[in-house]
């Protein structure tokens, strides 16, 4: 499976890319927020999901593991596709995608192309409990490292510990103590869980 892309953007649009490395173009899909984020780069990793099919293979790419993770979920729900889910991280962003499931919107979720009423509820059924942020959407943390915080998370999300509660646990740790790395953070949010 592959995991990321590390090379030359050849090609891109708002739709999909090409990125080349080791001599090979690779075709990848991508959400105008990835594109916002990458259309001015040239040398570039790139973040891949493979779908894979008897009819298809197809690539999908991603700026970041935040905008990659909610793609991921809404894939996970029964009805959303990969070119949906590409839709709706076009038409939202992932944090606004976040703030939208976690706080139960379903006219916003409603108004993406491609998503009627009972597929915007269905994703807020499936993936309310599963949404890291806290019902404020963009809240903005008092510690400058991020980095350390969005590691642990990924480590304990892996691990097969629900999103949303990891997310509380860390953030009352990193209030308490600011300057942990990133296996006492983890150490720690192991005891709290």
């Amino acid at each position: 499976m592959i995991d990321y892309i590390k090379g030359t953007i050849t090609l891109i649009t708002p739709t999909y890319l090409i990125i080349e490395a080791g001599g090979i173009g690779y075709m990848a899909h991508i959400s105008l927020t990835t594109f916002s984020r990458i259309e001015k780069e040239h040398e570039y990793k790139i973040l891949i999901h493979e779908v894979i099919r008897e009819d298809t293979h197809q690539l999908f790419g991603f700026a970041d593991h935040e905008e990659r993770e909610i793609f991921r979920l809404l894939i996970s729900v029964n009805g959303v596709g990969a070119n949906t889910a590409r839709m709706m991280l076009s038409s939202l962003s992932p944090a606004e995608t976040e703030r939208a499931i976690s706080l139960s919107e379903v006219n916003i979720l409603k108004g993406i192309k491609g998503i009627g009423l009972k597929t915007a509820q269905r994703i807020i059924v499936d993936l309310k409990d599963k949404i890291g942020r806290h019902a404020g959407g963009d809240e903005i943390f008092a510690f400058t490292d991020n980095t350390i915080r969005e590691e642990a998370l990924s480590a304990l999300v892996m691990l097969g510990f629900a999103k949303s509660a990891v997310t509380k646990v860390l953030d009352k740790i990193i209030k308490e103590e600011k300057d942990l790395t990133v296996e006492d953070l983890i150490k720690t949010a192991l005891k709290n869980l």
